[in-house]
C-alpha cells in the first residue's frame, strides 16, 4: 500500500528537532493518519542510522522495565529514540520523567519522540508527570488539500471518503467500508478505548458510536441520544461515551457559546465527527441536498478544530450561528452556506448580542482559500 507523508506535519517536526532544546517531542492524533510513517520517513531521510524505533503495540507487556531497556540503549548509542503508542506502556509518564530528569542532571539528554493515539491517556500523563518537559504536536485527519496533493482525491470524493489516507486506494466502495470499519474504527474502539477504560456494555458503546455518527454537525440533546440506545442508562452515560470517543480523536463535542460559562457547560452538544467518511459509513449512498449541506458544514468545523482554539456554536431561540471561534479576545461568528436556503438572520442577531464579533461566511466558492489558511482567512475576511 502506498505510504505518503504529511508535508505540513514533517515541517513542524523538523523545526522542533532542529532547535535541539532537549524537550520530549510528543505527537498525538488519530490512528491511521500517518503519524508514524511521517516520523520514520523524515528520520530515514535526515537522520539515517541515527534513530531507534519501538512500538508498545508490538510488545505483549510494555512495562517500566521495557522502557528502561530501550531508553538505556538510546542513551548509550546516543541516538534519537521513538516510542510509538506510548500510552500502552505501564506508568509511562512517571518512568520517562525519572529517566529524563536523570539525563538532564547529567547533561546527557538525547532527542526522544513519543507518539500516541489516545488523547485522554496522553494528556493525563503529560499533566501529571511531565509538565515543562515536552513540546506537543497534534496530527489530524487529512483535509482535502492534503488528500488531493497526495492521492488526487476530488472534492466530491473527499466529502464521502475523506480523512484516512490509507483508505483512499480502495476503489471498491464495499471494500473501502470494510477496511475503515474493521481496520480503523473497531481497532480504535477496542485498542484505544475498551482496553484502557471501563465500559459496562461494549456492545451498547459500539451502538452509541453509530448513532452519534448519524448526526454530523448537528445539535442533539443527550436525552435524545440516550433514547435511541437499546438499553437503560442516563445522561451521564452518554456524556461519558462522548468523552471517550473524543479522547480517541473520533469526534469533537461543541458547547453553546455564552458569556456565562455555567450556561455553556450545561448546553446541548453539537457533534462533529472528525472525518467526513465517519458519517458516510452510515449511509453509503449519494448525499441528499440536506446531507451535502451538513457534510460541508462538518468539514468547515473540522478545519476550525485544527486551529486548537476555543470552538463553539451559538443558538438563541430560532436564531443560530454554525460556529463561534474565540481566539484571545477576538470572537468570530462563522456561518456556512452550502447552497441550501439559509437565513442570515442568525449572524445579525449574534452581532447584536456580541457587537465586537467578526462575522464570516464560508461557501463552496471560498472554501479552498479558507482551507489553505483558516486563521489567515478569518482574520483577513
Amino acid at each position: 500500500m502506498k505510504k505518503v507523508i504529511n508535508l505540513a506535519f514533517t515541517t513542524k517536526l523538523s523545526e522542533s528537532l532542529a532547535l535541539n532544546n532537549g524537550l520530549l517531542q510528543v505527537i498525538i492524533g488519530p490512528r491511521q493518519v500517518g503519524k508514524t510513517t511521517t516520523v520514520l520517513k523524515y528520520l530515514e531521510e535526515n537522520h539515517a542510522n541515527n534513530f531507534l524505533f519501538f512500538s508498545a503495540d508490538e510488545v505483549f507487556n510494555a512495562t517500566s522495565s521495557w522502557i528502561f531497556e530501550i531508553w538505556s540503549q538510546a542513551r548509550i548509542e546516543k541516538k534519537i529514540l521513538i516510542i510509538d503508542e506510548i500510552q500502552k506502556c505501564e506508568n509511562w509518564s512517571a518512568v520517562i520523567k525519572k529517566f529524563w530528569d536523570e539525563d538532564k542532571r547529567n547533561n546527557t539528554l538525547f532527542p526522544c519522540i513519543l507518539l500516541g493515539s489516545s488523547s485522554l491517556e496522553i494528556q493525563k500523563g503529560l499533566t501529571e508527570s511531565l509538565t515543562g518537559r515536552f513540546q506537543l504536536h497534534r496530527a489530524y485527519h487529512w483535509n482535502h488539500e492534503e488528500s488531493k496533493r497526495a492521492y488526487d482525491l476530488s472534492f466530491e470524493d473527499y466529502l464521502k471518503f475523506g480523512g484516512y489516507p490509507g483508505s483512499y486506494e480502495f476503489k471498491n466502495r464495499d471494500e473501502w467500508a470494510k477496511y475503515v470499519k474493521h481496520s480503523i474504527i473497531l481497532s480504535v474502539i477496542e485498542k484505544d478505548i475498551l482496553q484502557n477504560h471501563f465500559v459496562k456494555s461494549p456492545a451498547l458503546f459500539k451502538q452509541a458510536f453509530e448513532i452519534i455518527m448519524s448526526y454530523p454537525a448537528q445539535e442533539i440533546s443527550y436525552t435524545k441520544l440516550l433514547g435511541q440506545l437499546q438499553d437503560k442508562g442516563n445522561v451521564e452515560l452518554i456524556k461519558y461515551y462522548l468523552s471517550l470517543y473524543e479522547g480517541a480523536f473520533l469526534v469533537k463535542v461543541l458547547e453553546k457559546y455564552s458569556a456565562k460559562k455555567i450556561k455553556t457547560k450545561s448546553s446541548t452538544p453539537k457533534i462533529l465527527p472528525l472525518a467526513p467518511c465517519l458519517y458516510y459509513l452510515e449511509i453509503l449512498d449519494d448525499y441528499t441536498q440536506e446531507e451535502l449541506g451538513r457534510v460541508f458544514e462538518l468539514i468547515v468545523g473540522i478545519q476550525l478544530v485544527r486551529l486548537d482554539e476555543s470552538l463553539y456554536y451559538w443558538r438563541e431561540g430560532g436564531d443560530e450561528v454554525d460556529f463561534v471561534l474565540k481566539k484571545g479576545r477576538t470572537v468570530f461568528g462563522i456561518e456556512v452556506k452550502s447552497g441550501r436556503k439559509k437565513s442570515f438572520k442568525g449572524l445579525e442577531k449574534f452581532k447584536e448580542k456580541f457587537p465586537h464579533a467578526k462575522l464570516i461566511m464560508i461557501t463552496f466558492d471560498n472554501y479552498k482559500e479558507f482551507e489553505s489558511n483558516p486563521l489567515g482567512f478569518l482574520e483577513n475576511y
